[in-house]
């Protein structure tokens, strides 16, 4: 399979925008999934909303699962072609698809089998919507494997430098989606309305579809990336080993991450389904500048785990700064877009009066924080790139978690209501912003000095 981009040589601020543009717009594709879903259930309902945010929250938990691959795909096959040792990068890709396979059956069966005390944790309160949550997480959950084995196709040709086929491959699937979407929601032509069901369905389908694309696409190509792979071949230990060390942290973040995010979901159902629906649609709206942050943490990360494997290491002190100039701009965007623009933007998704006001308010709230969350997370990817998932999980870990309490005190009747949830997780994500910075800053400049000294000794 053709790599496109040389990232250990070259202009640095050329090669990660090339790099970073298909893989931005992977996320956008991946966004646009979730706000087609939200634009047309929307047309249903606050409680359909509601429903599939509720049921929403074990995908997002998933993707817990699917850092463990991805993360080791995209830093061992980084890494090991910076060294040029493509039998090493083969082991990693073998070795990652062998895992989701294995963890996407178990979660997807766990999902099925507990699928009703899943739900019940929400005390939704609405046997309707109770319903409808239960029947969307069921449909999903037999498409699993779909949705965990696409990630890690990406995150490997992503690690390799070949960004353009995954961006190419998942916008076959969000047309796929926004084609269906109104069909089997609405009922148009000859489809019955099938609801939040339809929704599901018409997900399940386009991730198939785009599973299909990546296994047609390895095949047809034969490159050398996926040449003489054995899926069926024994794991070795120390790989799986490998892989596990380098995803967990990220997985445990992103895992506790959507927990805490469950939590606060149940404090925020006190005041009622639309609250709960003006969450969902606020974070979809917000994945904006949180998806384009993350599809360029995943170029940092294949850079610096390229520069690493070949030992340059001021390349990637460069490549940093440029890239906290790029998300800089980026979160400033978002912030002007979710500030002075929440209310249209807010309204193409739900256009309830009383949504819209709860809307708005969140939107403008988490607006102020965007920067701060765009620096944090390219932040994050310049870390993975290096081997060193565990500082952004310490930081992510932690100010998640203090969400909770800070919630439960702000959203109090005699301080801020509702919106003392939404001020807990905007102040968060500008403490997690800035102490992973300084953290990742400090370390660059400890290995500058150690730099400074070899070439001191070596003259």
């Amino acid at each position: 399979m053709k790599r496109n981009n040389q990232l250990t040589e070259g202009s640095i601020s050329q090669a990660l925008i090339k790099l970073a543009l298909p893989i931005m717009g992977t996320s956008f594709v991946q966004m646009a999934y979730n706000m087609t879903d939200m634009i047309w259930i929307g047309r249903v309902g606050s409680s359909a909303v509601a429903a599939v945010g509720t049921a929403g929250f074990f995908t997002w938990l998933a993707f817990a699962f699917i850092l463990i691959p991805k993360i080791g795909a995209e830093v061992g096959v980084a890494q090991s072609t910076g060294r040029k040792d493509i039998k090493e990068a083969k082991r990693y890709i073998r070795h990652t698809l062998q895992l989701v396979v294995f963890l996407a059956l178990l979660y997807g069966s766990g999902l099925i089998l507990f699928r009703k005390s899943l739900i019940d944790f929400f005390n939704l309160g609405n046997p309707q919507i109770h319903e409808m949550a239960t029947s969307y997480l069921v449909i999903v959950s037999f498409g699993m494997v779909f949705y965990f084995i696409n990630p890690v196709f990406t995150g490997i040709l992503n690690g390799y430098g070949n960004s353009r086929t995954p961006f190419m491959l998942n916008v076959v699937g969000l047309l796929t989606n926004m084609f269906l979407d109104p069909m089997l929601i609405l009922g148009i032509g000859p489809f019955p309305a099938l609801g939040v069901k339809g929704a599901a369905i018409a997900t399940v389908i386009a991730q198939f579809i785009v599973t299909c694309c990546f296994v047609y696409n390895i095949i047809k190509v034969k490159g050398e990336l996926f040449d003489k792979i054995n899926l069926l071949e024994r794991p070795d230990l120390e790989h799986m080993k490998s892989i596990v060390r380098l995803g967990i942290p990220a997985a445990l973040q992103s895992g506790l991450f959507t927990i805490f995010a469950m939590v606060l979901a149940r404090i925020i159902a006190q005041w009622g389904p639309v609250p709960i629906a003006v969450q969902k649609i606020g974070s979809q709206i917000e994945a904006i500048s949180w998806m384009t942050a993350s599809g360029f943490s995943t170029a940092i990360s294949a850079f610096v785990g390229q520069n690493y494997g070949a030992g340059k290491w001021q390349r990637i002190q460069k490549g940093y700064y440029v890239s906290l100039q790029i998300v800089g701009v980026i979160g400033l965007i978002a912030t002007s877009l979710l500030i002075f623009a929440a209310r249209p933007i807010f309204t193409i998704f739900l256009p309830e009066a009383d949504a819209i006001a709860y809307g708005v308010v969140y939107l403008r709230i988490l607006g102020l924080s965007q920067l701060f969350m765009c620096i944090e997370i390219a932040t994050a990817g310049a870390f993975n790139g290096l081997g060193k998932t565990v500082p952004p999980s310490i930081i992510g870990i932690s100010f998640n978690a203090l969400r909770i309490p800070l919630a439960l005190i702000l959203s109090s009747g005699s301080l801020l209501g509702l919106n003392g949830v939404w001020w807990s997780i905007s102040m968060t994500s500008v403490l997690k912003g800035v102490l992973l910075t300084t953290w990742f800053i400090a370390l660059l400049r400890k290995e500058s000095y150690k730099s400074l000294d070899k070439d001191v000794q070596l003259t």
